[in-house]
């Protein structure tokens, strides 16, 4: 009897354990972030509602991210890495800078909620290290393939490559919002292909 009671007496006093379901409690935050982005738009997202939507304590979300910047901010940065690595991918594949844009506008329908994010400076921390990193990793390859395009002497390949870029984010932009002429259809890749040979 002594010994059953002091066996309920250490399980009644002992701390109760919570196992930690996530495994990588950054990733999961960030993919309720961009589960809420797709839903609503960068401005829906609150720290608070993530740490809910996960299981965590409202304090979990601050000490990976700091604030709502600093979560947007990871969000930008996995995008310009995974915009990179899709463009570096498409022109490796190609060797056609005209595929670099089509893959851009494919990047744009598959990874709104990091597109909605990446070029939206007033949400991110401008003077993070990281961003700055992704960013020209974006800006390279977005870029790169120009230097070994013969180009009209009157042409440079920076003009020439925001040239570029400005036809294939307008394009996204226009697609995802629902703009474009019904007549071009709805396969994004597609229209891509159709449209940029005007200008690549």
């Amino acid at each position: 009897m002594t010994r059953l009671r002091v066996t309920l007496v250490a399980m009644t006093t002992a701390p109760i354990a919570h196992p930690y379901h996530h495994g990588d409690l950054r990733r999961a935050l960030l993919d309720e972030a961009l589960a809420a982005i797709e839903r609503d738009g960068p401005g829906s997202v609150s720290l608070r509602e993530l740490a809910r939507r996960a299981g965590v304590s409202h304090a979990a979300p601050t000490h990976h991210f700091g604030d709502k910047g600093g979560l947007l901010t990871a969000v930008a940065v996995e995008g310009f890495d995974l915009l990179a690595d899709e463009l570096n991918a498409a022109f490796a594949t190609t060797g056609s800078f005209l595929e670099v844009g089509v893959a851009y506008v494919g990047f744009a329908v598959r990874h709104r909620a990091h597109f909605e994010v990446m070029f939206r400076p007033e949400l991110l921390r401008a003077d993070d290290s990281a961003l700055a990193a992704a960013r020209q990793r974006s800006r390279e390859a977005l870029y790169g393939p120009l230097g070994s395009v013969p180009l009209d002497s009157g042409t440079d390949s920076l003009r020439a490559g925001v040239a570029a870029w400005a036809l294939v984010h307008g394009l996204a932009t226009l697609y995802l919002g629902g703009n474009l002429p019904a007549a071009l259809g709805d396969d994004p890749e597609a229209i891509a292909r159709e449209i940029a040979v005007h200008l690549f």
